[in-house]
């Protein structure tokens, strides 16, 4: 995949990701109005960690395009394992991609992913636009709450299939904010919900990333019983502090992405 598919591809994802994260838009044009650039630092996707679709899979398009994975991530609470991707363009975002320990689960929710799973077509994962490609299964909302007790991850998949669950605005190239704790004052000042879960900011300086995250917003998702309102996408900052090297810190840290996790808690968008 050349740059200019690789472009493509992610515009697309944004433009998908807008559609369930309306609040994404607006927030967008507000600090577009107030700075002449905006960078997404990253894009989040989730899946399983089945072969059909591990992190690999989902990954593969955009190692195609020049990504190579930078750093692994462990959320043993969540029964989760992660990876970041980077591009040697670094105008273009980080991938963070998570997937969930299906083995981890109760024997009747693993068999719920494994039937959702196995109603994608076997050439699906491997196309380009996989990554926000919808749900490819059927879905009652009887079995999303059945999967909502044990997993939130696996509830809000299920209901959603592939699509970005967040973007992530990068600080430190605002001229308008110059740090985590004004871009929350403005948020909340514009009447934004934000993600409190350990506070509102996530990580520190001395960790070299603070994060925060507004709460997804519910919205209207058609399952095969009824329509129903459940939490959507957020929308995420970070601010990125200089290593010895002077350069920014590029990862992640487990600790804080454990919390904006749950920035699609069905208790917090409530």
């Amino acid at each position: 995949m050349n740059t200019e598919d690789l472009r493509n591809l992610l515009d697309a994802m944004w433009q998908d990701y807008l559609k369930i994260n309306p609040d994404a838009r607006l927030i967008h044009q507000l600090f577009a109005e107030r700075n002449p650039t905006l960078i997404n630092d990253h894009i989040a996707l989730r899946t399983f960690d089945l072969p059909k679709v591990s992190i690999r899979t989902i990954a593969a398009p955009f190692v195609d395009a020049g990504y190579k994975p930078r750093g692994e991530y462990y959320f043993p609470a969540k029964k989760l394992f992660a990876e970041h991707f980077e591009h040697p363009d670094s105008t273009l975002p980080k991938i963070f991609i998570s997937e969930l320990h299906v083995d981890q689960l109760s024997d009747s929710a693993a068999e719920i992913i494994h039937q959702c799973v196995s109603q994608i077509p076997e050439d699906a994962p491997a196309q380009t636009g996989f990554s926000y490609s919808g749900r490819h299964w059927a879905l009652s909302h009887d079995t999303y709450l059945q999967l909502l007790d044990e997993s939130e991850y696996a509830a809000w998949l299920c209901a959603f299939g592939y699509r970005p669950n967040h973007f992530t605005l990068l600080v430190n190239a605002l001229q308008s904010h110059h740090s985590i704790d004004k871009v929350n004052d403005f948020l909340l000042q514009q009447g934004f919900a934000l993600n409190s879960a350990g506070g509102l900011v996530k990580g520190s300086p001395e960790e070299f990333l603070e994060q925060s995250s507004t709460l997804a917003k519910p919205i209207l998702v058609p399952f095969s019983d009824r329509n129903a309102e459940i939490p959507g996408c957020y929308y995420e900052f970070a601010q990125r502090y200089p290593l010895a090297n002077g350069q920014l810190y590029q990862g992640f840290v487990a600790a804080s992405a454990d919390r904006i996790f749950e920035s699609t808690d069905v208790k917090r968008s409530n």
